[in-house]
């Protein structure tokens, strides 16, 4: 587990805590943080995929604007993520896909194999734009992507397949929204708990562990059929 720094296209330098796993990787998963920055939490999930055997990596996506962020679950500390969230979507683009790209990239060389990504909240929305926009993906799993559902991100046509987990108790991500989206992308496994915004979180109070651990395995047999 250690610190590297990645570089995109544009030359930026990006952070990004990486995950090895015993043995030669079966893939790897670039791992979206939320709007809480690569904190504990994102750290816990990216080694747990490295406990599946791939190469993890979670990229800093708030490094453009401040480094080094990991937030808890606050007030305060919603209030910053989203203040950091808003300076990074006000980039030009590509603004942080670049860095996306730049995770990828590294995932892809390092393993040896195919790269998936998984992201949750923001970082949900963000792995919906990179099965768009970001070269190189096998898979995507956005977890409840703040926004995803919207009419500019559902118009968005994805170039791997993709695998999307929303909860019915969510009031970032209205369920009218949800099923739209669904209609619009048949072809995107989805499936919807019954559970609030953030249920993969054991670090905050939304935590939902059964939902947690069904969409983790469901996750996980995706990764399985689409990197091997």
């Amino acid at each position: 587990m250690t610190t590297i720094h990645l570089k995109a296209a544009d030359g930026f330098e990006c952070a990004a805590y990486i995950a090895q796993p015993k043995g030669t990787p079966k893939g790897a998963i670039v791992v979206v943080q939320e709007i809480f920055g690569v904190n504990d939490h994102i750290k816990e999930v990216a080694d747990g995929y490295a406990a599946q055997g791939y190469l993890a990596v979670a990229p800093a996506t708030f490094h453009r604007a401040k480094h080094g962020v990991s937030l808890g679950y606050t007030p305060d500390d919603m209030q910053a993520g989203m203040a950091l969230k808003a300076a990074i979507e006000a980039l030009p683009a590509p603004g942080v896909l670049a860095d996306l790209q730049a995770a990828v990239d590294y995932a892809a060389q390092h393993a040896g194999g195919k790269v998936g990504m998984v992201g949750y909240c923001w970082g949900g929305l963000l792995t919906w734009r990179a099965a768009e926009q970001v070269k190189g993906l096998s898979a995507a799993v956005p977890y409840y992507g703040g926004g995803s559902t919207s009419d500019v991100e559902r118009a968005r046509q994805p170039h791997c397949p993709v695998l999307a987990h929303y909860s019915d108790r969510d009031h970032y991500v209205p369920m009218d929204t949800v099923h739209a989206f669904a209609k619009a992308h048949p072809e995107v496994e989805m499936h919807i708990y019954s559970a609030d915004h953030g249920f993969n979180c054991n670090h905050r109070g939304a935590y939902q562990e059964a939902a947690a651990k069904l969409a983790l395995e469901r996750t996980l047999v995706f990764f399985q059929k689409h990197l091997g």
